[in-house]
């Protein structure tokens, strides 16, 4: 029998779980690994029996149950994720974290509305002392992505949605980055792109990335004046459900793994750009020319 064990454990007798990150560069280590241990634990089950365990060490005093506690705990997490409401992607499990350590906002497509960018400020402005990171967490298949791309190949499905106003609100933002990753996969792989096989599911992985990268780009320039960019970054990712890895291509680079800062400006995001779609997996996906 396969057996999964993910256990919080905390020590009544006083010990405080683990320290947090000092610094941005240390936040996204730590999520990155923790994604890491999660995914070998799943991976684990899926090669053998036995029974796979997690413990995650929780501090007490995030419990409000620490000696001499007295009161709520204070909110402290060090890192904010921005995620999708999928419910296949449940952030604090991705990451292998518990109560207290993540502060998390989730809304369809991870898009950066005004609740999402107040709610975001609030966290900088209120818990800047122990934040040091802000991540925008896309998933692979993301529904919202797949709708907008969908109107984009068939823009008479807009119609459908005239009086669905906050729906549309949505899907217009993503829109802007479909048709922004449409144009790339062209000016990569040629005019006739739209040919091939795969051409629908490239579009959704290639707008999910570009998605999550210019809106960690965009909180990081929201915030500017809220907190100091040497102390508070923002990264972005992706979530593939397939295999429980994170991905980030990222410009100039080979690397695609874990987590990554956005560009900073128009040229950066160009590089950028062309290493998600020249990147292995959209590649793939894109499969051969419809004859």
């Amino acid at each position: 029998m396969k057996l999964a064990e993910i256990v919080y454990r905390y020590d009544a007798a006083g010990a405080l779980g683990r320290a947090r990150p000092t610094s941005a560069t240390e936040a996204r280590e730590r999520l990155e690994a923790g994604s890491r241990a999660m995914a070998d634990l799943i991976e684990s089950l899926a090669e053998g029996d036995g029974t796979a365990r997690r413990i995650i060490p929780v501090d007490p005093r995030d419990l409000g149950i620490a000696a001499g506690a007295d009161a709520a705990p204070p909110q402290r997490p060090y890192a904010a994720v921005l995620g999708c409401s999928d419910a296949r992607v449940p952030i604090e499990l991705i990451f292998n974290e518990g109560p207290n350590d993540l502060f998390v906002v989730r809304v369809a497509g991870n898009g950066l509305g005004g609740e999402v960018l107040g709610s975001l400020t609030y966290a900088v402005d209120h818990l800047g002392a122990s934040l040091k990171l802000l991540v925008v967490l896309g998933h692979s298949g993301c529904g919202a992505v797949s709708t907008a791309v969908d109107i984009f190949l068939d823009p008479s499905a807009h119609l459908e949605l005239a009086g669905e106003h906050a729906l549309r609100s949505l899907l217009d933002r993503l829109l802007v980055v479909v048709h922004a990753s449409s144009r790339r996969l062209a000016a990569e792989h040629g005019p006739e792109v739209s040919r091939r096989s795969g051409y629908r599911k490239a579009l959704i992985e290639s707008a999910i990335v570009l998605n999550a990268a210019l809106t960690a780009h965009s909180i990081q320039k929201e915030i500017a004046g809220h907190a100091d960019p040497a102390s508070l970054r923002t990264a972005y990712g992706v979530y593939l459900l397939d295999d429980r890895q994170l991905w980030a291509p990222r410009g100039g680079s080979a690397q695609c793994d874990g987590l990554a800062y956005p560009p900073v400006d128009p040229a950066g995001f160009a590089a950028f750009a062309a290493s998600v779609l020249r990147s292995e997996r959209i590649t793939a996906l894109l499969g051969a020319s419809t004859p």
